[in-house]
């Protein structure tokens, strides 16, 4: 029997001390646990993705520092053998680097391996600083049980489709008892479905078990879900981690079969998982929750306008943040309807965040003539309508500047795709909640929060009301 820990851990982007100090946290949880094997996420030392900071010197040396580090942690631990996710350096024709893992034990190093597939689709560009592995099947031994590595793309081509190597062929002739790949695969509406699919059929086809490690937590535009499995050939997903969370947990394994610590099996699998409104809201709240904290911030902002967005964006940042950390701003012009203000009273009420009626009325009138005597013309159609929405983002800032709070933008990705919007007025802020959302969506799951709350949270008022952006 072997027992291994799942380090489902949370890293911050260049925190190389930060995030050894959680890696070393969770190998004394797996010490306690008796555990011989303890595995991290793909680039765990550094965070994914690390974009052009691996172009900084200071950067990798960083990195250096942090697995000398990890070296003398696992000296203290001397049962204990560590597999951590990082860049390894290389010489020779191509990129300096690899993204790699290395498998420490009392200090010494056990075994290095480099990624052989690189992505380069969607989010991901591996080539542009990573060169592609070797073509070996990397097999570590711990006492009787033959563990075969993998990192992240290298279990996605079991199909022969993208890649001509398939590194999970080369493993299977290498006779591992069980497989083990390193992740940090971003979240997506049905991607926690589909990793199931692709290891537990690649499971199957090849009779091994597997264990998928992943990464957890925000890191910028990107978040990650965890949800962290353990796949068996004949019963499929047998473990499954909590998701949006890090997560350290410790399994047994003996005779190509899972336990927990206690001998029993797993609790089953929810092969449904959480509903779309459900996914985007704690995808969300992972998102600001770890972007505000990274960036030093704990208020937010948002522009009250009484429409769905700000409305759906408001509720997320007041769950996320506190609802005290969160001030909402209505800045009513001339042509604003009497509900605007009135729902955005009703709305904050419900939420407990602070109002702030700023009108912007005069600033406008001052601004337009301001142009007009300086230009002799008059501010007229879009160029007047945008007026307004600069002066709500212009008073948006101001406070966002003065008072140390995050400003939200509140545009919809309906809005976005085809420019309904205006640039430096309601696009100004640090972060979009929701602009990843169609309108339908967001209506989706401002229905979703009154359902939880148990009562409209949001009010039927803005629910119901058609769209404006009180500028005419």
């Amino acid at each position: 029997m072997i027992r291994i820990t799942l380090a489902q851990l949370n890293p911050t982007l260049g925190d190389m001390s930060g995030n050894v100090a959680r890696m070393v946290q969770a190998a004394q949880q797996a010490r306690q646990d008796d555990a011989d094997v303890i595995v991290f996420p793909e680039l765990s030392l550094c965070g994914y993705s690390p974009g052009d900071w691996l172009e900084d010197p200071a950067f990798l040396a960083r990195i250096d520092s942090g697995l000398e580090a990890l070296r003398q942690a696992s000296r203290q631990m001397r049962d204990l053998v560590w597999v951590i996710g990082l860049p390894l350096p290389r010489t020779g024709p191509g990129k300096p680097l690899h993204n790699g893992l290395v498998v420490l034990k009392a200090g010494e190093e056990l075994l290095r391996y480099a990624k052989q597939l690189l992505p380069t689709y969607n989010i991901f560009d591996e080539r542009r600083h990573f060169e592609p592995g070797p073509d070996v099947a990397p097999v570590l031994k711990v006492g009787d049980t033959r563990i075969g590595l993998l990192i992240c793309e290298d279990g996605w081509n079991d199909d022969g489709e993208d890649y001509e190597l398939n590194p999970f062929e080369r493993l299977q002739a290498a006779a591992p008892d069980l497989l083990v790949s390193l992740n940090a695969s971003p979240s997506d509406v049905g991607k926690r479905a589909l990793r199931h699919q692709v290891f537990t059929q690649a499971s199957r086809r090849h009779g091994l078990p597997l264990l998928y490690v992943n990464q957890v937590g925000g890191q910028d535009q990107l978040v990650f879900d965890g949800a962290s499995f353990a796949v068996e050939p004949q019963a499929g997903v047998v473990y499954e981690a909590q998701r949006f969370t890090e997560h350290v947990q410790t399994l047994a394994f003996a005779d190509g079969r899972f336990s927990l610590l206690d001998g029993q099996r797993p609790a089953a699998i929810d092969p449904v998982g959480l509903s779309t409104q459900a996914f985007y809201r704690a995808q969300i709240v992972l998102g600001l929750r770890d972007y505000a904290r990274r960036c030093g911030f704990s208020r937010a902002l948002v522009g009250c306008s009484g429409g769905i967005d700000s409305a759906v964006t408001l509720a997320l940042a007041a769950e996320t943040l506190g609802a005290e950390q969160v001030v909402a701003i209505t800045l009513p012009s001339r042509y604003s309807s009497t509900g605007s203000v009135t729902d955005s009273v009703a709305l904050c009420r419900n939420l407990g965040v602070k109002l702030i009626e700023l009108p912007i009325a005069p600033m406008v009138s001052s601004a337009e003539t301001a142009y007009r005597e300086a230009t002799g013309l008059a501010l007229q159609g879009v160029a007047a309508e945008n007026l307004q929405a600069r002066i709500r983002g212009l008073m948006l800032m101001a406070y966002s500047n003065q008072e140390g709070h995050l400003l939200l933008t509140t545009g919809n990705k309906s809005e976005i795709a085809v420019g309904y919007c205006t640039l430096y007025g309601d696009t100004n802020g640090g972060l979009g909640l929701i602009g990843d959302l169609y309108k339908t969506e967001v209506f989706a799951l401002a229905r979703h929060l009154n359902d939880s709350a148990g009562y409209p949270l949001i009010p039927e008022a803005i629910l119901d009301k058609p769209p404006s952006a009180d500028r005419r």
